[in-house]
Parts: structure tokens; sequence; C-alpha cells
């Protein structure tokens, strides 16, 4: 693997990131195993608040401005639900009871009660391209793409507490280091990643990823180890996920995965992590251990593997197939591509719900 380092300070902030605070967050819940934050992840390790709803995967189709309603158990479509315009992610709030339907275009956030499976009224949110929750619940983290800034906003009303302008174009997606004080997140139009403080929400300092070809690093998902030593970036154009030492931001190693890297799902053992290439209609396995591929599995004659999520009893990848109007599914276990399902138009992130975990970090569906 080839090691790069691309770096670009913000003020007086140093080359190296220092090691993470030993005072976790004040108000996250207590990291149940050191050696992974994943552990309350584990198969149909359901909290209270979600065990009694009923389990269905929801996909949002961003050109047909609906969501498709999915029993998993029967891959069907049940409902499709018309929603305002641009609907891009469907993301668990921090408290595990509501679903938020990112509508980046109608410029709102629609409620989803996963309980009763019903659509709510929704609230007025510039701009809400990805939305994320601190892990200690207190801020929901509004990624507003084309206006370039990270909202910082109550996570119940949604009211702006703080707005952080962002120097760069197409910020998306993130993850928190494991004690919780700094999140990184990508930009994918200019190939930029951000290290931002989470209690004074400021922004610290930038990096470029670096060039691997001609084209300017497209990067996406954004995923902590569960060791919490190593931050995955998943770009596009690099085909591929760059490492990114917790302590060390800026410091990159490529990985390569498959054409157009996209999204990053770690199982429910915490051993692998689940890489779709949607350019090429693929996901790839990446193990923890030593950071090597170790399987891919191939969608029959192609697809778009864009976003998704496990299903809670950890057996089945369920993603959207970004430019098919499909829903995919593969089966873990057995490392294989299952079936797909027909929905609506460009389907994005879908969420699989109910998950494990004790509470959200947003996107569709980042639990610890």
């Amino acid at each position: 693997m080839k090691k790069i380092w691309a770096v670009a300070a913000i003020a007086t902030a140093s080359m190296l990131t220092p090691a993470a605070a030993a005072t976790p967050l004040a108000g996250m819940p207590p990291v149940l195993d050191q050696n992974d934050i994943y552990a309350a992840d584990r198969p149909n390790q359901l909290s209270d608040v979600v065990k009694n709803m009923p389990e269905r995967v929801y996909v949002p189709n961003h050109s047909s401005n609906t969501i498709s309603i999915i029993d998993p158990k029967t891959f069907k479509v049940i409902e499709t639900v018309k929603v305002a315009r641009g609907p891009q992610h469907v993301v668990p709030s921090w408290d595990l009871k509501t679903l938020w339907i990112n509508n980046n275009e109608g410029n709102v956030l629609t409620p989803i009660d996963p309980l009763h499976v019903t659509v709510g009224k929704p609230v007025a949110v510039h701009d809400p391209y990805n939305l994320y929750f601190t892990p200690n619940g207190k801020y929901a983290v509004v990624m507003a793409e084309a206006d370039r800034q990270i909202v910082f906003r109550d996570p119940h009303t949604m009211k702006i507490k703080k707005t952080v302008s962002v120097p760069c174009q197409g910020v998306n997606h993130a993850d928190w280091t494991k004690d919780g004080n700094f999140f990184a997140v990508s930009c994918e139009f200019n190939g930029e990643i951000l290290w931002v403080d989470t209690v004074k929400m400021k922004l610290v300092k930038t990096a470029f990823l670096p060039h691997t070809f001609t084209k300017t690093p497209m990067p996406q998902d954004v995923k902590i180890s569960p060791d919490g030593s190593t931050f995955y970036i998943a770009d596009m154009m690099s085909n591929g996920v760059w490492m990114m030492p917790a302590n060390q931001f800026g410091k990159f190693t490529l990985i390569k995965t498959g054409k157009e890297a996209h999204g990053i799902y770690v199982t429910r053992d915490s051993k692998t992590a689940l890489i779709t290439n949607r350019g090429e209609g693929s996901v790839s396995v990446l193990r923890f251990a030593d950071n090597k591929i170790i399987a891919k599995w191939k969608i029959p004659g192609g697809g778009s593997p864009d976003m998704g999520g496990i299903s809670a009893d950890g057996k089945q990848f369920w993603v959207s197939g970004r430019y098919d109007n499909v829903v995919y599914v593969f089966d873990i276990s057995a490392g294989k591509f299952l079936t797909k399902i027909k929905v609506g138009k460009e389907p994005h992130g879908l969420a699989i719900y109910p998950q494990p975990g004790r509470y959200s970090l947003g996107h569709t569906g980042v639990f610890r």
C-alpha cells in the first residue's frame, strides 16, 4: 500500500492532531469495550426503545420524491409515500425514536414514526443533504452541502445553535473519534477532509486527499475502526478507501477496493467492513485485523450499489442501486448476492430499521 501525506492547517494548528483527549465527551454514553466501539451493535441486541418496532426498509427515491417502504421478510414494497423534493437519506435520530428524511431540495426534514410506520409533518431546515448527531445527543449536525455549511441544531426542534462555514465543496459524510471530542468530515467535490471540534463546534484543520490520478479525489463515506484507531474514507475517484490514523490527521494510506468506492458498513461482529463499489456493481469485504480485502461480492449483470445498512440479525446487507432504480440484498454469511427489488427513481440513502445499538450518530444508521 502506498503511504502519502497531504495536510493543510487552519490557523496555528500543528501538523499532527494530538492524541484524542483522555476525557470522553461530556454526556456521551460510556464506551462498553475500549477495543470495540461497536460492542452494542451485536445481532438482535435491540434496545427497549426499538424492540417493538416492525422491521422495515425505508428507501428515499431522490428523483421520484417518494419513500418506498419494504417488508424485508417478503422483499415486497408495501407502501410508497410522497414526500418533499429531493429525499437523500433516511436517518435514525440519536434517541432512536424518529427517522428523519433529508429533503435537501425541498429544504425540510420529514419525520417518520418507525413504531407506527407513519410520516409526519415536515420541519423547515435549509439544505439538509445529510444529518448526524453528536455522540452525547446534544446537537443534530446538518451537512448543508450546497450552502457549504455544517449547522449544529437542536436534535428535536432543529432550531439552529451554531453555523460553521466550511472552505470546501460538497460537505457530506462524517464519523467521530472514540472519545467523541472530534469528528472527521468528507467534502466530495474538492477532495478535502475536515477535522471538527465537537464541543467548540469549530473547524480545527483541513487536509486534501492525495491525487492518485488526474482527477480530483471524491471522498464519500467516513467510518472509524472498532478500536477507534483509524478512520476509513471511501473515495470514488481513487477506487478505494483511505486509512487515516485518528491521532495523525492528514496521513493517508490507500486500500484499493473497486471502481467508485462509496459506502462503508461495519458488520455485526466488528471484524469486517462492507464497502460498496458503485462504479462496478460490487461489494468489497475489508478485514480490520490486517486491512486486507478478503472477498468481493458481485451483482449479476452489474449495478450501482450506493448507501444502505445491515439487518438487525446481521445476516443481510441492504443497499440502494442509485442508477438502476432498485435495492440490492446480499447474504452476508454466504457472501453472495440474493435479490433486487424495484423501487422509485434514483434511490439513495436507505435505512433498514430497527437496528441494535444504544444511540445513533445518524446517516443511514451508525450505532454505538
